[in-house]
């Protein structure tokens, strides 16, 4: 028997779904293949995504609790293929019972047509099938400045996002609203209905739509909501942003996303940072490059200089001979490393600047001087001029 979903995981069978998200995020890391030397990465890192994406998904662990790794597996592959085998029979070439041939050629796309199909349910579910669901994740993002980034901010911000109703609080109807038994499904909140298949007679049952699970309909709807519930508000959110976070990062502000049902809690509000661009710093990683420039005296006899940093000015020695180009690091100048101590580092990239124009002290000077080092001077073109040609 093949590594069932929990055991690739490494959690146990009654593993709460943040347990296996949490197994899923270091396995994930451990078999990432661009970060992997393991012979299997690939093969494994797919098996873990498959595994968090079945045992997450409430329906499917279900399915699969029921089934077991192998038939399941089997279902889906097979289910998924309308060419895998026709039915021939019962079961069709080669025992398979989800073959498509038999059913008019349409096959399963997905495997809630699997469940709904052969096992019963789909995913429609009322509140006698499920208890409180925690609601749906929304997404946002936010830009801040390169200053921000190293100092860590607190902002606000302003999102659109859907809400319990408080007119109803999230019921759909008015307190005083008339309730009576759902006629279309007796109360029980669910509709049964057998349909023949290739493997017999098969009882589905499904969410009764005209209730919605409750078993029970009313005499009006709530007029702020038309019954959903929910409405759409605008809501002022206080974000804290750590220094170091990084372009592209996102943020997790729980319970700030959309209700829950049946009482459940809110779910999550993920905000992905936008760190913008800076005017004299290029980021790389914790670490930032800054160009400065310096003139041929400079560079050539040495000289001590001030370079920006983010948190003010820091004295740089350019050593004697600084060519063109050379780079040279002030340690811990950098981007502070998110959520642990240390900063990256700042370096300075020298670009020696050739001036446009010369006097005429500084063209004697400049002459006189590689005239010294065995330079052939010309009036057309002297000495520093070709260097700047040259660079």
């Amino acid at each position: 028997m093949s590594e069932d979903f929990y055991e690739a995981l490494g959690v146990s069978r009654d593993a709460s779904e943040e347990e296996i998200k949490e197994a899923y995020r270091e396995k994930a890391r451990e078999y990432h293949p661009d970060v992997s030397d393991h012979p299997d990465a690939e093969e494994k890192f797919k098996k873990v995504k498959r595994a968090k994406e079945v045992l997450t998904d409430e329906q499917a662990r279900e399915a699969y609790d029921r089934m077991g790794h192998d038939r399941f597996e089997q279902a889906r592959k097979q289910g998924a293929d309308p060419g895998s085998g026709g039915m021939g029979g019962a079961a069709g070439a080669g025992g398979n019972p989800f073959g498509g041939g038999g059913m008019g050629g349409e096959g399963f796309g997905d495997l809630n047509d699997i469940f709904e199909q052969f096992f019963g349910g789909g995913r429609g579910r009322g509140p006698r099938e499920s208890g409180p669901r925690q609601g749906r994740d929304l997404q946002t993002s936010l830009g801040i400045d390169l200053e921000e980034a190293y100092e860590g901010v607190e902002k606000q911000m302003t999102v659109t996002r859907p809400e319990r109703c408080s007119t109803c609080d999230g019921s759909g109807h008015p307190p005083d609203a008339d309730a009576r038994t759902c006629p279309a499904c007796e109360g029980r909140g669910q509709q049964t209905r057998v349909q023949q298949t290739p493997l017999g007679r098969v009882q589905q049952t499904q969410t009764c739509r005209e209730c919605g699970g409750e078993g029970t309909v009313y005499s009006e709807t709530c007029p702020d909501c038309n019954g959903e519930g929910q409405v759409r508000n605008e809501a002022t959110l206080t974000v804290e942003i750590p220094a170091g976070i990084r372009d592209g990062q996102t943020l997790r502000m729980d319970r700030e996303g959309a209700p829950g049902e049946n009482g459940g809690p809110n779910g999550d509000l993920l905000i992905e940072i936008r760190v913008d661009d800076h005017e004299e710093f290029e980021r790389d990683g914790d670490d930032l490059v800054y160009q400065l420039p310096i003139s041929f005296p400079q560079a050539a006899f040495g000289d001590e200089v001030e370079v920006p940093t983010l948190d003010g000015q820091a004295t740089f020695e350019v050593p004697a001979g600084t060519q063109s180009g050379e780079t040279f690091r002030l340690r811990g100048k950098g981007m502070p490393h998110l959520r642990s101590r240390g900063s990256g580092d700042l370096y300075v990239r020298v670009q020696v600047v050739v001036p446009e124009s010369l006097n005429a002290e500084q063209r004697e000077a400049l002459e006189a001087f590689a005239e010294a080092g065995g330079e052939e001077i010309t009036v057309e073109k002297g000495f520093f001029e070709k260097i700047r040609n040259s660079l």
